[in-house]
């Protein structure tokens, strides 16, 4: 996972000097200031896959190449077998698999998620991005948390909300939660 974060880091800061951006303005983008921007691209604080969308769509670069380094190739369609999304672990307890990481062009971004518990009443950090999210639950229980108001979502559950409100989700039960979640 480390070595995932710092790759990451790599990327945004090969990105910036790339297009001459300054890291006051990247951070601007990233929508953090730049101190935490820097620690990010450093790969010394993790990435957030909105954030990350937010800078890929500014630059016009794929969400992908920012992610894991590759270049989406197909225009027609992209079949993600079982198991074989490209995966990505934000943290220990928070992990994505990309269902769409070869098809170029996306309006939006499918993701298999897993939330693992944290410890005790533990919540994790609220974050914002522009677009929207549609989360669908796949298995266990989660806790979503919108602004002020605090969901429950099971099996078979779905929500869809505008991702500029600040939001978090927890895993309940010390069980994983499992959703396809969908942003754009």
């Amino acid at each position: 996972m480390d070595e995932e974060i710092k790759l990451i880091g790599e990327r945004l800061k090969g990105l910036r000097e790339v297009l001459e951006i300054t890291a006051e303005e990247m951070a601007e983008t990233y929508g953090c200031d730049v101190d935490k921007y820097m620690a990010v691209e450093n790969g010394d604080a993790e990435p957030s896959v909105s954030a990350l969308s937010k800078v890929a769509k500014k630059y016009d670069v794929e969400l992908d190449v920012l992610m894991f380094g590759e270049e989406p190739h197909m225009r027609h369609y992209f079949l993600t077998r079982k198991g074989q999304g490209k995966s990505i672990e934000r943290r220990k307890e928070y992990k994505y698999q990309s269902l769409a990481s070869g098809f170029r062009g996306r309006n939006f971004d499918p993701f298999l998620t897993q939330v693992d518990p944290l410890p005790g009443n533990a919540k994790h950090a609220q974050n914002s991005h522009s677009g929207h999210e549609f989360l669908y639950m796949i298995e266990g229980c989660l806790e979503v948390t919108i602004g002020n108001k605090v969901m429950v979502l099971n099996e078979g559950d779905s929500i869809f909300f505008d991702a500029k409100q600040p939001h978090a989700m927890r895993a309940l039960e010390d069980k994983p939660a499992r959703f396809l979640a969908i942003v754009n």
